[in-house]
């Protein structure tokens, strides 16, 4: 597999584990009867700082996903993932950061590093953009 497809199935399969860490303390609030099965909200509101957190981070990777992974699925279908591949595990490396930060602090360092990380994934996907449009 190219660097890209690893990104790739790196990206996806954070996300998952972050729905499965979330998913692992909402039952555990369910079964020690803190919660009601049916008393989520999607972003965990009334519950801890962290389950906030947790669930931001994984709704951050849901709503990269289709940008940077559908310009990383692109790459591999149009067999241009030497594009891509360059600057794939930077791409998973900056929302492994981005993610990481989410989940530690909300101060406003971490905020702004956070953001960094971000940037960093939109450079890389404005790059990859420009490339495939233009090669």
């Amino acid at each position: 597999m190219s660097a890209t497809a690893y990104s790739l199935l790196g990206f996806v399969t954070w996300a998952l584990l972050l729905l499965i860490w979330m998913e692992i303390l909402r039952t555990h609030l369910v079964v020690s009867g803190r919660v009601p099965a049916n008393g989520f909200a999607p972003d965990n509101s009334g519950l801890s700082p962290f389950l906030r957190r947790l669930a931001r981070a994984h709704a951050n990777c849901i709503e990269g996903l289709p940008i940077f992974g559908g310009l990383m699925a692109l790459a591999m279908m149009s067999s241009r993932a030497s594009i891509t591949d360059p600057l794939a595990y930077w791409l998973l490396g900056a929302r492994l950061v981005q993610s990481a930060i989410h989940l530690a602090s909300t101060t406003p360092t971490a905020v702004k590093a956070r953001f960094s990380a971000f940037a960093v994934q939109m450079a890389i996907g404005l790059y990859w953009a420009i490339k495939l449009l233009t090669s």
